[in-house]
């Protein structure tokens, strides 16, 4: 007679970060902000800004359509619009009637500003006050024929994806 044994397994331990341990000090976050929406460019802003509140060093990279949240010309207007989103809970084909844009984009800018939630300059003002870095992408910068004039006065400068990854080594890397 053969008998098997069943190998038991100890089940390995959640680990979730200690903010307030001395040894979780250094910190470095890194957040890739590839969208320029009104929708989009605030998960990044938000995470930022909680980030650099428990005292993580925090490093923003704006790059493709994020650009639109750090080029003078368009960061005070992003748009938010109601097409391919379905957590509007609204029928799609609404998204494409003339001014429904501006409709949406409307709601949105009341319903954060109800709950204190900054406009987007004013929120990359914010994170740099509190020690926030800002980085513009080389390539989007060189595509959409940008220059360190033409961004908001507080990005520290236009830079590859490589020396971002060398900025940042061993961050945490959220890309949105």
């Amino acid at each position: 007679m053969t008998t098997t044994t069943t190998p038991t397994t100890t089940p390995t331990p959640a680990v979730a970060p200690a903010f307030d341990d001395p040894a979780s000090q250094g910190r470095t976050l890194a957040i890739i902000c590839s969208k320029g929406t009104l929708d989009m460019a605030y998960p990044g802003l938000i995470l930022a800004n909680a980030a650099l509140g428990e005292g993580v060093e925090t490093h923003l990279f704006f790059t493709f359509w994020g650009f639109d949240m750090i080029t003078k010309a368009t960061m005070a207007d992003l748009k938010f619009t109601m097409l391919g989103n379905t957590a509007t809970h609204l029928p799609q084909g609404l998204g494409g009637l003339p001014g429904m844009t501006a409709v949406a984009t409307s709601r949105l800018r009341r319903s954060l500003a109800e709950i204190d939630v900054p406009e987007v300059p004013e929120f990359l003002e914010q994170i740099v006050a509190s020690g926030g870095h800002l980085w513009a992408c080389r390539m989007s910068a060189d595509m959409n024929h940008l220059t360190l004039d033409d961004l908001y006065d507080e990005v520290e400068g236009i830079i590859s994806a490589g020396e971002f990854i060398e900025k940042t080594d061993g961050a945490q890397l959220l890309f949105i």
